[in-house]
């Protein structure tokens, strides 16, 4: 799995090393990762020699400044991985993109489920041209500062729909999936099927506190490397959050809060963790 706190790891690391970075080459790989033959040569005539001046992110997108006012627009979907490396390091089969900067090596994109895309754009048009990028739901990161939670209570109230379907909703809040909204569900208290609107005052603030908590956590541990997932930071290192999951993927072991087994139960047709004791 890949959410916000992968993605925001990776473009940390990615804005204090790469930014200020000559390129010195751009080589396209697969064709299909950028939309076909013609995008493919237009980025790599477009970024050649540009400078990166920042590296943003809009939703679980990271977005690419260049000094010539292209921006370029990375979704990593559920296997793609940002590497830093070597201009000489091995080249990974799964290797679909390669920014070679003047100094310090290589910039490579690879996908192991082909669901990754890049997309090259006139910065000043990204919300022209990519409209739906700005119509997902609450950014915990980025949002954390700003809203409430009295904000967040008029949000989730005029959702009625069982918690765990609303934290996974992008419309409503941005990169949550499944494994952390048990994390979060389990911080806050709260059953994964109770209705939206029969929160009490306290619980909504619970509920709050632990999306903006969990994924502050979730980042400062740089992410979750669960089995199966193919995320890893720009070094090519796991992330060490899931040593601190409290539930997911824990069923049948002691719940930390009421040391009682952890359960599960299927849930939209996936396993949902949690701590039938301590989750109301």
């Amino acid at each position: 799995m890949i959410e916000l706190p992968e993605i925001e790891t990776i473009r940390r690391d990615l804005e204090r090393d790469c930014v200020g970075k000559k390129v010195k080459s751009v080589e396209v790989i697969k064709t299909k990762t950028v939309g076909g033959t013609k995008t493919k040569a237009l980025i790599e005539k477009e970024l050649d020699q540009t400078k990166i001046e920042s590296v943003g992110r809009i939703g679980k997108f990271l977005q690419f400044d260049f000094s010539n006012g292209k921006t370029l627009l990375v979704s990593l979907g559920h296997g793609g991985q940002i590497l830093r490396v070597p201009n000489k390091a091995e080249r990974h089969a799964k290797t679909h993109f390669i920014l070679t900067f003047t100094q310090t090596g290589q910039m490579r994109i690879l996908d192991h489920n082909a669901e990754a895309t890049i997309s090259l754009h006139e910065t000043e048009a990204i919300r022209e041209d990519r409209p739906d990028l700005f119509e997902y739901g609450i950014d915990p990161i980025e949002h954390s500062q700003q809203i409430t939670w009295g904000d967040f209570a008029h949000y989730l109230h005029a959702r009625k729909a069982k918690l765990k379907t609303l934290l996974i909703d992008e419309s409503f809040v941005l990169g949550i999936g499944p494994m952390y909204a048990d994390e979060i569900l389990f911080e806050a208290g709260l059953k994964y099927d109770r209705i939206s609107d029969s929160l009490t005052t306290n619980e909504v603030r619970r509920l709050w506190q632990a999306i903006v908590q969990t994924l502050y956590d979730a980042v400062k541990y740089r992410g979750s490397t669960i089995p199966g997932s193919a995320y890893v930071d720009t070094s090519g290192e796991p992330g060490v959050y899931q040593d601190h999951h409290s539930v997911y993927l824990k069923h049948g072991e002691l719940s930390p809060r009421s040391r009682k087994p952890i359960a599960r139960s299927k849930f939209g047709g996936i396993w949902t963790y949690y701590c039938e004791q301590s989750q109301v």
